[in-house]
């Protein structure tokens, strides 16, 4: 799994288990719509820190527990 199908898979859950649609998310984060779905369609290859941080203060938390799942923690995560 990329990084950045790892992110696309933690912003769908949090989206469902806080609720909100992802144009709400987009309103919060201040990521811009095409961002938005060039990440959740896997079509963007890689996921900025600053974008990070942004969807973790969409999300009203901080990038730790953004991260704080175990798709950030298996050993097929691929880094490159």
């Amino acid at each position: 799994m990329t990084t950045n199908s790892a992110v696309a898979q933690r912003i769908k859950k949090l989206l469902n288990e806080k609720q909100i649609t992802k144009y709400c998310l987009e309103q919060k984060s201040g990521v811009f719509h095409g961002a938005m779905d060039r990440i959740l369609t896997d079509k963007n290859k890689t996921v900025t820190l600053a974008t990070l941080y942004k969807l973790a203060r969409g999300f009203d938390m901080t990038i730790y527990e953004f991260l704080d799942d175990d798709l950030f923690r298996s050993e097929e995560l691929e880094l490159d």
